[in-house]
C-alpha cells in the first residue's frame, strides 16, 4: 500500500519507521530538517509532489490544532478513493470534520507515546479504533496494531473522548499535581520513587500531546472529581477522623479491585 504520513514528530516518525518495512511510504513535514533522518522512504519537499506518489492512505500525524488545516492542504493532491486517517488523542468534532472532507476515513488512537513506552515491546499497550471508520481502514489498522501485540479496543467518537478523559486525563492530572508539589529534597520512600518515575516519564512526552489530552472537553469533569475527593480527604485529615478514614480507604480498595 502507498501510505503518506503527514507530520514527522515522534508519533509520525514512529509510524514511518513501522510502515516502511512492508509498504511504500512518503513523509512530509513543514520542518524540512526532520526529514533528513528517514531512509528507504519518499521525502516530500512540497505537497504537490504527493500526486505522483498516489497515496492510498493518508495518516495525519500533525498536532491537534493544525490537523484540520493539514487535511485541507493535502486534499487537492490525493485520489478520490484515498482513505484519510488520524491518530489524534481527542476526537471531538472529528465526525463532522470527516463528513465535510468527503473521503473514506479511519480514525485510531495508539494510546502510548514513543518516549514513555518501550516501542520495541508493546504487548502491554493499547490502541483504539473508532467504530464509524471505513471497514477497509479498520481491518488495516487492526492488523497493524495486533501485529505489534497491542490490545485493540473499539469505541465510537463520543465513547473515545469519555474513555480518554478517564484513563489518561485522571492519571495525567495526578502526576502533574505531584510534580507541581516537588521540591529539591531527597526522599527515600519507595512509593515516592515510583511516583517520581511516572511523573518523569509523563513530562518527557511532547507538550502538544499532553495539552491535547488535558484539553479534552471531558477532562474537566474528571478534574472536578479529583478536586472533590481531595476536599473530602482534606476534611478527614483535618478532623483526624479514624472511622471516616477507614471507610475512605475501604472504598478505594473496592474501586481498584
Amino acid at each position: 500500500m502507498n501510505i503518506f504520513v503527514m507530520g514527522a514528530g515522534r508519533m509520525g516518525a514512529w509510524l514511518v519507521e513501522e510502515f516502511c518495512l512492508d509498504h511504500q511510504v512518503a513523509v512530509y513535514d513543514r520542518d524540512k530538517r526532520k526529514l533528513k533522518y528517514f531512509f528507504e522512504v519518499t521525502r516530500l519537499i512540497d505537497l504537490s509532489e504527493l500526486r505522483a506518489f498516489e497515496p492510498e492512505l493518508v495518516i495525519n500525524a500533525v498536532s491537534l490544532p493544525n490537523m484540520h488545516q493539514a487535511f485541507q492542504d493535502v486534499l487537492p493532491h490525493v485520489p478520490g478513493d484515498c482513505i484519510l486517517s488520524d491518530i489524534a488523542s481527542v476526537k471531538t468534532g472529528f465526525r463532522d470534520l470527516y463528513k465535510d472532507l468527503g473521503h473514506r476515513f479511519v480514525s485510531t488512537h495508539p494510546m502510548f507515546g514513543p518516549t514513555f513506552a518501550n516501542i520495541r515491546d508493546l504487548h502491554e499497550e493499547n490502541a483504539i479504533i473508532i467504530e464509524e471508520s471505513d471497514p477497509e481502514g479498520k481491518v488495516f489498522f487492526r492488523d497493524f496494531y495486533e501485529g505489534l501485540k497491542l490490545h485493540v479496543f473499539n469505541y465510537t467518537f463520543e465513547e473515545h473522548d469519555k474513555t480518554i478523559a478517564y484513563s489518561l486525563s485522571t492519571p495525567f492530572a495526578s502526576s502533574m499535581v505531584f510534580a507541581a508539589c516537588m521540591k529539591k529534597q531527597e526522599a527515600p520512600g519507595t512509593t515516592f520513587r515510583k511516583h517520581l518515575e511516572i511523573a518523569t516519564g509523563l513530562l518527557s512526552e511532547d507538550d502538544h500531546l499532553l495539552s491535547e489530552i488535558m484539553f479534552n472537553p471531558e477532562t474537566i469533569r474528571q478534574i472536578e472529581r479529583i478536586n472533590s475527593q481531595l476536599s473530602y480527604l482534606t476534611h478527614i485529615i483535618r478532623d483526624r477522623d479514624h472511622d471516616e478514614m477507614k471507610k475512605f480507604l475501604n472504598r478505594l480498595r473496592h474501586n481498584i479491585e
